[in-house]
């Protein structure tokens, strides 16, 4: 009796996975071939950009409304072919696509972020730069607050100047002012020097920092939050206009 009651408990299982098992192949085939409900859009907005809106996002899906999406069926939709052509948007850094259960399909957009903006003598000929040292176009949606960036003289800074080896020094440096708040709000312009020192000019004080070349960028930021701790309180803002932070062990301000 107790073994036929195990046997009849183990049959029972069995068919409650096998009848479990074919609800969900029903399932997956009917959301399979489901048609597209809703497009939805998500843009991730952790930096408070705003330089691609989800009208854009869906215009780029749908080639300007040529291509409707909605009511196609899986087998005409093509996935990899919609990232590409978000991912192909100078300020979409990343993209999926996907389908929900309920056969909406979702397009998950992160955007490019500029770190500074190349600034030339004709501001129509400005670009931003992102993080990787690749040009950004401006937008007409939204101006990021970031540092501007020039040769003294209005003398214009290409893009390529930031992806060689040399170059790839002064993108630290830019990408350390914006990952640090303090710095990012102080530092108000930044010059590349024809030597390739760097100087800058700050949000306050009128003092004009010179960085030298961009090395020990940690170090030299220090040594300058030195200077604004011990300098200022105790002789004001206005007693020096030069600081040179670009001396091991040194600060020198006149």
């Amino acid at each position: 009796m107790e073994l036929k009651r195990k046997v009849n408990n183990v049959l029972f299982a069995t068919g409650c996975l096998v009848l479990l098992g074919g609800l969900a192949v029903f399932a997956g085939v009917k959301q399979a071939n489901r048609p597209v409900g809703q497009v939805i859009v998500t843009i991730g907005n952790e930096f408070n950009n705003y330089f691609i809106s989800e009208r854009e996002v869906t215009n780029l899906l749908t080639r300007n409304g040529e291509q409707r999406l909605e009511g196609t069926t899986p087998q005409e939709l093509n996935l990899p072919a919609l990232e590409a052509r978000l991912k192909a948007h100078s300020f979409v850094k990343d993209a999926q696509i996907y389908r929900d259960l309920a056969g909406n399909l979702h397009a998950d957009v992160r955007q490019n972020r500029p770190i500074a903006r190349l600034v030339h003598a004709d501001t129509r000929q400005d670009f931003y730069l992102d993080a990787d040292g690749h040009k950004l176009p401006l937008s007409s949606l939204f101006t990021a607050r970031v540092v501007p960036v020039s040769r003294p003289g209005g003398q214009p800074l290409a893009a390529a100047f930031f992806q060689d080896s040399t170059g790839l020094r002064y993108l630290e440096l830019l990408r350390y002012i914006d990952e640090h708040s303090f710095w990012r709000a102080q530092v108000a312009e930044v010059f590349i020097g024809a030597n390739g020192k760097v100087s800058f000019t700050q949000q306050i004080g009128d003092q004009q920092v010179e960085f030298g070349f961009p090395e020990n960028i940690s170090e030299k930021f220090a040594k300058l939050m030195v200077f604004y701790r011990q300098i200022p309180p105790a002789l004001g803002w206005d007693t020096y206009h030069r600081v040179n932070v670009e001396f091991k062990d040194q600060i020198i301000c006149e």
